[in-house]
């Protein structure tokens, strides 16, 4: 595919087939989030797959918006090694994590993997329920699976604003 033809294509899938996702294709995706661009080549983000039905039962446990995916990723990034703005206000951990995300999300679609980029948890619960390290904080769970047959974009996908209402020339 074209890139924008990707990107047009991309859907937040909430419908899976029930079978795993190719270790091929799984390992694409993954690549795709290793070469995403960080603040100063960082690459402070850590990737956990999460396929096995103790783990899926976890991130039940902790999201409703799993949505049957047979597979999960649990993004985070290390907060000891990130690169700090000047003036001290921000630094680029959740960026450079969403950056990989983004790309991930990407060579999912090219793959024609279906995936739901899942924000609706608690960090704390899940850094806790998997014993995650103390120095990295959760940015995002990515459902990851084959859309099934009848899984469709949400009836808003297509309605975008205009250019002229999202972008200004200064």
């Amino acid at each position: 595919m074209e890139f924008m033809d990707v990107v047009r294509a991309r859907y937040a899938c909430r419908k899976y087939e029930d079978r795993p996702v190719d270790q091929s294709d799984l390992d694409a995706i993954l690549e795709a989030g290793r070469l995403a661009p960080t603040s100063t080549d960082q690459q402070e983000q850590h990737v956990y797959v999460i396929r096995f039905e103790s783990g899926l039962e976890k991130i039940d446990a902790l999201s409703e918006c799993r949505y049957g995916a047979p597979l999960v990723l649990l993004i985070t990034y290390d907060k000891t090694d990130v690169y700090e703005y000047p003036g001290g206000k921000y630094d680029s951990g959740v960026e450079d994590a969403s950056i990989a995300v983004t790309h991930m999300m990407l060579e999912a679609t090219e793959r024609g993997v279906g995936s739901c980029w899942v924000n609706v948890f608690d960090p704390d619960k899940v850094k806790a329920a998997f014993n995650l390290p103390e120095n990295e904080q959760v940015v995002a769970m990515l459902d990851l699976g084959y859309p099934a047959a009848d899984a469709k974009p949400s009836a808003k996908h297509d309605h975008r604003k205009l250019i002229s209402d999202l972008v200004t020339y200064l």
